[in-house]
């Protein structure tokens, strides 16, 4: 077995999605701070405080959340698991391909006023596992998301849902490291060697 953490260094990565609606934020607060205090420097400093105060929110979650997500590969297969209590786990025969994968952190309806400025949350895309798994899922998670869960397809056969694993996450450039070692190892058919 091996395991692999999430590298430092990806909180940019990680706050990516979430650009425009903090600017949406940072104008709303700041216009709403100018009309409350009838300046606009002051609108703008308690904007700069409020955005910030929720820049410190998402660098706490992403340090949990980089802290407890965790991928073991296995001669078995591949399991993912974070704090949040999701566990996905793929057998190597269960894989169907390498490719895309989109991992939504937040709610992916547009915020905003209709006819206006609109924002919403984009997914985290990189390269991962695909296949057809088990899915473990926390007693409490997020309508949206379980909407979004009972909306994957589901192999006719067996039953599993198709699941993914965001190795891109991880590592980039997982392909050519150790976690690409594994997949090549069990499941040569799904990628090419690694450039010299």
């Amino acid at each position: 077995m091996e395991e692999f953490r999430i590298k430092a260094g990806s909180f940019p990565r990680f706050v990516a999605p979430f650009v425009a609606p903090l600017v949406l934020f940072f104008v709303v607060i700041l216009l709403l701070g100018a009309i409350f205090t009838g300046s606009t420097p002051l609108g703008a400093a308690i904007g700069l405080l409020a955005t910030g105060a929720l820049l410190a929110v998402l660098a706490a979650k992403h340090r949990r959340m980089s802290s407890g997500t965790v991928v073991r590969f296995t001669d078995e297969g591949v399991e993912l698991t974070d704090t949040l209590g999701f566990r996905v786990h793929l057998r190597w025969p269960d894989i169907t391909r390498i490719d895309v994968v989109d991992t939504q952190l937040a709610n992916p309806r547009r915020a905003g006023r209709p006819g206006g400025v609109r924002v919403r949350v984009q997914a985290l895309r990189s390269v991962g596992l695909i296949g057809w798994g088990l899915r473990t899922v926390p007693p409490r998670i997020p309508g949206w998301m379980r909407d979004r869960l009972a909306r994957v397809p589901v192999d006719p056969a067996t039953g599993r849902p198709e699941v993914t694993i965001p190795l891109g996450e991880f590592d980039p450039q997982w392909q050519r490291g150790r976690m690409g070692d594994w997949v090549r190892h069990h499941r040569p058919d799904l990628v090419t060697p690694p450039p010299p």
